[in-house]
């Protein structure tokens, strides 16, 4: 049962950053000037127009890695790194979305520790390896 409850946590934490990027895209294919006003967005934070395409793709391709288990740790890592990042740079604005961000660091860095979660593609290379 654990290691199933340990798969939704890695799903879920997964679709916060992947399910985010897909509105983010969203919304930037249906505005005009949606692309520029995202960055924008980041400027106002202090982040300058690199971040945009960065946090997009870092965020969707990471995002989609956990939510399948593949890389798991490494995605995990990752993840957690940009989760404390964003918590810093959110801080500025709102200390709820700061300490939101904090858990989701903590729930990335327990999962990049105890990545062996069920219904992933990193346990099912290990288990077509344990038949061979």
């Amino acid at each position: 049962m654990c290691r199933f409850q340990t798969a939704a946590a890695r799903i879920l934490l997964g679709l916060v950053f992947f399910g985010v990027v897909i509105l983010k895209l969203m919304a930037i294919l249906n505005t005009p000037d949606g692309y520029l006003q995202y960055q924008m967005t980041l400027g106002q934070f202090g982040l300058p127009a690199v971040f945009a395409p960065l946090l997009i793709l870092v965020q969707f391709v990471f995002g989609l890695l956990l939510i399948i288990g593949f890389k798991t740790r490494l995605s995990a890592r990752v993840l957690g790194v940009l989760a404390a990042f964003m918590a810093v740079i959110l801080a500025q604005a709102s200390l709820d979305a700061f300490f939101a961000y904090m858990g989701i660091a903590g729930g990335m860095w327990l999962l990049s520790i105890y990545p062996d979660t069920a219904c992933s593609l990193d346990n099912r290379k290990k288990i077509s390896n344990h038949h061979q």
